[in-house]
């Protein structure tokens, strides 16, 4: 497989009962397969520290603003996105399989972010409530606003087809 940030080849890496590549050598980045990167994410996972030095060749340039390609999808164009709500990392993860490349030092910055998945949870919840709340208020208050003038216009037109007329309220009715 070749590193999608320098061509360099990726070389397996074991850390705890996972095996990931790792650009050693290269430009010191890591690919993680659709879930691994969780199994490292967080400071007291302990697997996660052989990562944080992969080895790297200073000479190598790495074009940051390139978009790259999955080492495991035959021409699939990356997506780039921040790993958390705090927006300080960068990450590209494959649309097709689902993993991860992680730039030399994203693992280490990554696993500053939060403590435990719970400080996660709470980061993102606080996140979304700052940046949908207020569209939230306002699709309700709309909501409210359409019933009322639906039920408005309901009640107008109750005189126009009296329940005589509306199928399932006669005697004679065939259901």
């Amino acid at each position: 497989m070749k590193c999608p940030a320098c061509a360099h080849e990726l070389r397996p890496m074991e850390a705890g009962s996972v095996v990931v590549d790792v650009c050693e050598g290269g430009c010191g980045g890591i690919w993680f397969d659709h879930f691994e990167l969780r199994k490292f994410d967080e400071p007291h996972e302990a697997e996660g520290e052989a990562l944080l030095d992969v080895a790297r060749d200073p000479s190598v340039f790495v074009d940051y603003s390139v978009r790259r390609t999955c080492p495991v999808c035959d021409g699939v164009v990356m997506m780039r996105h921040p790993f958390s709500p705090q927006d300080n990392v960068i990450v590209d993860e494959c649309p097709g399989c689902g993993g991860i490349w992680l730039d030399a030092g994203e693992l280490a910055a990554i696993r500053t972010n939060f403590s435990s998945d719970e400080q996660r949870a709470e980061a993102a919840k606080a996140w979304l409530t700052k940046t949908l709340d207020a569209h939230l208020t306002r699709a309700r208050r709309e909501d409210r606003q359409n019933q009322a003038d639906t039920e408005k216009i309901a009640h107008l037109l109750r005189f126009l087809c009296p329940s005589y007329w509306i199928p399932g309220k006669q005697d004679w009715a065939a259901y």
